[in-house]
């Protein structure tokens, strides 16, 4: 029976604001090493992707952007995203991020967490599905939280581009970089 990584986000903050900041923890003559960090300062850059051009960050009571990493002996977790507005149509948001996201591999479209088209896995195994193969699962739920997205890069380590909403003629969209932990 293989294990099965569930990250909780709560469980992830309180390990966060335990260690506090981007401390690093050693145990003395041990192997030990934790390394912990929380911030909203994630940028498309930082996520491996162009801002959509006319593009602004997208503003509401929460951060418009997160950075969270946990390091915990071999264990690394990582997620950047950042949301962002435009008045463009969600498809032309989507075309335009295509390019970008081949550089990371095979770009798989997703939609309500099924894939668009014939393609249902990429060769690296990258799926729709929060469910990745054998490695783990990123929330509870096998269906994607934006209605459209693509994906491009490996089942441990890929790029999202998400579509949030449409509405008023806005587009709002999410750039997402997740780096999950291997399945030991």
């Amino acid at each position: 029976m293989r294990n099965r990584f569930c990250f909780s986000l709560p469980l992830f903050l309180a390990l966060a604001a335990f260690v506090t900041g981007s401390a690093v923890c050693f145990a003395q003559d041990s192997d030990f090493n934790l390394n912990a960090h929380a911030n909203s300062h994630a940028t498309a850059e930082k996520v491996g992707l162009p801002v959509y051009p006319g593009a602004t960050i997208y503003k509401d009571k929460d951060d418009s952007s997160a950075d969270l990493g946990l390091a915990f002996n071999g264990f690394h977790f990582s997620l950047l995203a950042v949301k962002y507005v435009t008045g463009d149509p969600a498809g032309k948001v989507l075309e335009f991020y295509r390019k970008p996201l081949s550089h990371y591999g095979e770009v798989l479209e997703c939609l309500h967490g099924k894939p668009v088209g014939e393609r249902s896995r990429t060769s690296s195994g990258l799926t729709c599905s929060s469910e990745q193969g054998d490695h783990g699962q990123v929330n509870g739920s096998p269906d994607s939280s934006s209605d459209h997205e693509l994906r491009a890069g490996t089942p441990l380590r890929f790029r999202i581009v998400g579509i949030d909403s449409t509405d008023g003629g806005n587009t709002r969209f999410g750039l997402v970089y997740l780096e999950l932990p291997k399945d030991r």
